[in-house]
């Protein structure tokens, strides 16, 4: 057999057992996810209350911020604290249902109607705490959704609201419920990573 011949040969065969390794990709079963996905959102409805700790990357303006992240959310309140890499606070946000008070490193208080328009003005960026509450937890919130996928566990995958762009990453388990524990958001200008490293949950039946 001459040499042209045995490559070719050979290159046959590898050819035709890399066609017999790959096996086609299992669609996913849209009827079943999206059975899956309500009752996802279902379960993540029973939570009102929560306190998270992680850490928060934030990039605006050619400018960034990473550090610390503590937020309790009540039913009515939010109270937040950043802090920089090395454990220093940087600053630290209480809404309440009439206002929104932020307190620097150096105790100046500024209070606004807005917590948007309160951190765009002091930070420089804005966080958007009120959707936030529902995003962090891997749900929209209740405004007009403008698209939303999940995956073939019904778990929220991307998520389009209020002129953010909210993907989730790495959901687990957490007292009964599957929340996500990396979540990016990008608006125009603001892009934001949340990293959830603990969850403390009070849930209603």
């Amino acid at each position: 057999m001459s040499l042209v011949r045995l490559l070719c040969l050979l290159c046959g065969i590898a050819m035709l057992q890399s066609c017999v390794s790959i096996s086609p990709t299992k669609p996913i079963d849209q009827a079943s996810s999206l059975s899956l996905n309500q009752q996802h959102l279902n379960n993540l409805l029973t939570i009102n209350q929560f306190t998270l700790q992680g850490r928060m990357g934030v990039q605006y303006d050619g400018k960034g911020f990473s550090g610390g992240l503590h937020w309790q959310h009540l039913l009515a309140d939010d109270n937040v604290s950043l802090f920089s890499p090395l454990g220093g606070q940087v600053a630290s946000i209480k809404k309440t249902a009439d206002k929104v008070t932020l307190e620097d490193a150096n105790g100046n208080s500024i209070s606004a109607t807005d917590i948007e328009s309160l951190t765009q003005s002091t930070l420089g960026w804005q966080l958007p705490l009120v959707g936030l509450a529902d995003w962090s937890l891997g749900r929209p919130s209740s405004s007009k959704i403008d698209a939303i996928t999940w995956d073939a566990l019904g778990h929220l995958s991307t998520l389009k609201q209020d002129g953010w762009t909210i993907e989730y990453q790495n959901y687990a388990e957490q007292d009964g419920h599957f929340l996500p524990s990396k979540i990016t958001l990008r608006s125009n200008n603001v892009y934001l990573k949340l990293l959830v490293e603990k969850w403390a949950l009070t849930s209603h039946p």
